[in-house]
């Protein structure tokens, strides 16, 4: 019986095409033209004897056989870079400065520093969680190495690895009254899911009004949850206290915001490159489960 040996920047391809939905934003992400990953997936499905791609709108899937490709493609990728990160990085030293939006505090970063640290135990780590403008003039100012952030996509340190879906969030015993303005709490000024909300709302010419506002997201859902008013960010970590939807209460749907990774040229190093793959890579994983989460929608009474 002949085998053939799969080729793992191939298997690399396959997973980014799938969590990106298409060989276009895979091509992006890899740095590579379009045909070039379209001929790395039909030399792929040619090794395979399946097809493993479908067409879906304007985007991709994958059919089933694809799916069991990708579930042992993803094994044998972190098997992969486990070994090399587990040889070469149980000897390096330094630190490394990450900030995190808190948008990801709760769900992406606990799983990128339980995978660094286990990979670099020898680097220590300074992790500072704040506002997404923050964290950006941080790493463009010195002080960070590296950020995740929601939104920041004009900013030149800023690369796009991913998307997230807005929602309307109030807590349970929240109701809107016609005859007052719209309350709303809020972050500071500087916040792009509050800019984000009142440009809906004014485009829509509904009244509104800044009922609180917070430093950080445990104020602002501490205010929802006491039904101070209705604020816009994603679903991410919300307490179980709070309702949220695209169209909630009849507002006007938001859009999406870009997930953004900076990084600063100069502070390249190979534990700084390894953190900014995992995240990437945990990211990526997480967005498709986070941005599927069901709406949690009650009727305006």
């Amino acid at each position: 019986m002949n085998l053939t040996n799969l080729d793992l920047d191939t298997l690399r391809t396959l997973i980014v095409a799938n969590d990106l939905a298409g060989y276009g934003q895979a091509a992006e992400r890899l740095g590579r033209t379009p045909s070039a990953i379209s001929l790395q997936m039909k030399r792929l499905q040619e090794e395979i004897g399946a097809t493993l791609f479908r067409k879906q709108g304007r985007g991709i899937a994958l059919t089933e056989a694809g799916e069991i490709v990708l579930r042992y493609a993803r094994r044998m990728l972190s098997l992969n870079d486990e070994l090399l990160d587990t040889i070469r990085g149980a000897s390096l030293a330094g630190t490394v400065r990450l900030g995190f939006s808190q948008d990801f505090a709760d769900t992406v970063l606990p799983i990128v520093l339980a995978q660094f640290t286990s990979l670099y135990p020898l680097v220590q780590m300074e992790v500072r969680i704040e506002g997404n403008a923050l964290l950006v003039e941080a790493v463009e100012n010195g002080q960070l190495d590296l950020a995740l952030a929601v939104g920041q996509q004009d900013r030149p340190t800023a690369q796009t690895i991913g998307v997230l879906d807005l929602v309307w969030i109030a807590g349970q015993d929240f109701t809107v009254r016609a005859d007052q303005p719209l309350p709303l709490v809020l972050l500071g000024p500087q916040c792009a899911f509050r800019k984000e909300a009142i440009s809906r709302l004014d485009q829509a010419n509904q009244p509104w009004r800044v009922a609180a506002v917070s430093p950080s997201t445990a104020g602002l859902w501490a205010s929802a949850i006491g039904g101070l008013g209705i604020t816009l960010r994603s679903s991410l970590g919300l307490p179980a206290r709070l309702v949220w939807g695209k169209e909630l209460f009849g507002l006007p749907s938001p859009g999406l915001f870009p997930v953004t990774l900076h990084l600063r040229s100069e502070a390249v190093s190979p534990p700084v490159e390894r953190l900014r793959a995992i995240i990437s890579e945990v990211v990526l994983q997480q967005l498709p489960r986070l941005n599927r989460r069901k709406s949690s929608v009650r009727q305006t009474t």
